[in-house]
């Protein structure tokens, strides 16, 4: 999509220049499950779907995951199913667990950073920076000490990708503005959740974001939520196009693309 920006609405209602803006990524089943038993995840999301990562990787300085998405998928972590520059990648690695073979180390321009507590050491790849981030009495980094640290490396604009508990400890922290969930119409009975919440005791206390939802043409559902806001009388609605299989546009874009430009997040 021409201009697409996910950000840009964010970073309108800004409260300083310097705030990280940060937005989370899920795709999952009808059921919230983001793999098997076994682990397998690729791929519940449909093409469409996977544009739309694609494309939110484009409009970000960084996207950033936890170790634990790298062990079990070895994902790439660049742009390309869409035009567009490839981010940051940013592995979140408290202990080194990091495989220094792993896919999204490898060279390709981009800036590649493994985030570490003081006390971890270890050889990473040629160009890859080690970031020192102190952790909690757990052992963990804090949303608040990571966003802190890539914003010293002047990266403001984070996609958080996954997993579980990286999207969760966000999403927990209050430290998500945006929320990019992909729902499959597949039902996997059982698996890995994509999100692992705090308890509440009462509806009233969940969180209800003011949210767009686009319908693309192969079932694939998108919610795109503001999480600053609260809902306000229900959701937007948008069917996105008639999935009749044309190509692209010359831009890189497909009909139902451009149908969704005035999505919550886009560059209007």
């Amino acid at each position: 999509m021409q201009n697409y920006d996910p950000f840009l609405s964010l970073s309108a209602s800004a409260q300083c220049a310097d705030r990280s803006l940060v937005i989370g990524q899920l795709g999952q089943s009808l059921d919230g499950r983001i793999a098997t038993v076994s682990g397998e995840s690729k791929y519940i999301s449909g093409g469409y779907a996977l544009d739309h990562l694609h494309r939110l990787r484009a409009s970000a300085d960084a996207v950033l995951v936890g170790v634990g998405t790298i062990v079990a998928d070895d994902p790439l972590l660049n742009v390309r199913r869409v035009p567009g520059k490839n981010p940051a990648r940013v592995i979140i690695d408290p202990s080194g667990r990091l495989d220094p073979a792993a896919r999204c180390l490898g060279a390709d321009g981009a800036r590649r950073l493994v985030l570490r507590r003081p006390d971890v050491m270890g050889a990473l790849p040629p160009g890859v920076e080690a970031v020192t981030v102190a952790a909690d009495g757990a052992g963990r980094m804090t949303p608040q000490a990571i966003l802190e640290a890539l914003r010293a490396q002047g990266l403001f604009r984070i996609l958080v990708e996954g997993g579980t508990r990286t999207l969760s400890s966000f999403l927990d922290a209050g430290c998500m503005d945006g929320f990019h969930v992909l729902v499959s119409p597949v039902i996997l009975g059982s698996g890995r959740a994509g999100l692992e919440l705090a308890p509440i005791a009462a509806l009233k206390d969940a969180l209800r974001p003011a949210s767009r939802v686009e319908v693309f043409p192969d079932g694939d559902v998108l919610f795109a939520c503001d999480l600053r806001l609260p809902a306000a009388g229900g959701v937007h609605v948008s069917d996105t196009g008639t999935g009749d299989g044309r190509p692209p546009h010359e831009d890189g874009t497909r009909d139902h693309e451009r149908a969704a430009g005035h999505s919550l997040f886009s560059a209007g």
